[in-house]
């Protein structure tokens, strides 16, 4: 257990866990056994190098802000300079890397990897295994499958940072691949296991390696309406 004396926490620890910098934690949230919050950029730790240790790391570490009602399960860790909104929860063994921002309500599955300066709007379902990278841009109500990875370098290995941008209310299936610099449109439905290498416009449902259009998602709803009809 290492609690900072700078945080401020009005949350509930449920176990061992490790409060870095001036981390704020707001009133009923659940932060989990062997959870880190406020942890150092990869700079700060070399620049400590073998004066590195999680006091080091306290007086360095600008801290976390984490709304009320959030749930941070076991093994989750949270690297400074993040927000986190009411009512956001995550699974087990999440990484949420620095000045990512994460909108209300919403949920971050088991073992995902949100690798830094990424925006997520609110109310997203974001399932096991998703990996976002730096630069991507998410929006509101949006729900994507075990194992998507989205991508931001169009010609690896390079340094040149090209984000993707996910629009409301889409729809991402398991193991999807989105490539680096492309949009999705509001409303759009990414088949599963197809690989996004073009924009998808609004209200349109992709599938297939390259992902193309197949239908429209007023005919999609159409059919899932059926499909439930029939269950």
């Amino acid at each position: 257990m290492f609690i900072s004396k700078k945080a401020r926490i009005e949350g509930i620890l449920e176990g061992e866990a490790k409060i870095l910098g001036a981390t704020r934690i707001g009133k009923t949230t659940v932060i989990g056994e062997g959870v880190i919050v406020g942890y150092p950029t990869r700079r700060k730790v070399i620049d400590l190098g073998s004066k590195a240790s999680f006091e080091q790391y306290d007086k360095v570490s600008e801290g976390v802000e984490i709304g009320e009602g959030c749930i941070i399960r076991s093994g989750s860790i949270i690297y400074e300079g993040s927000k986190l909104s009411k009512g956001v929860e995550t699974g087990h063994g999440v990484l949420i890397r620095e000045k990512t921002i994460v909108g209300e309500g919403t949920r971050i599955g088991t073992h995902s990897v949100i690798d830094g300066n990424v925006q997520i709007g609110g109310r997203n379902n974001i399932q096991t295994g998703v990996y976002i990278p730096p630069g991507t841009k998410i929006g509101s109500n949006i729900f994507m499958g075990p194992y998507v990875t989205v991508t931001n370098d169009r010609y690896p290995p390079t340094p040149k940072v090209s984000g993707v941008t996910i629009g409301d209310n889409a729809a991402v299936g398991c193991r999807a691949v989105l490539i680096a610099g492309i949009k999705i449109g509001e409303g759009a439905l990414i088949g599963a296991g197809a690989v996004v290498t073009k924009d998808v416009k609004p209200r349109t449902v992709v599938v297939g390696v390259p992902a193309k259009p197949v239908m429209s998602r007023e005919e999609y709803d159409r059919k899932q309406k059926d499909y439930l009809a029939q269950t």
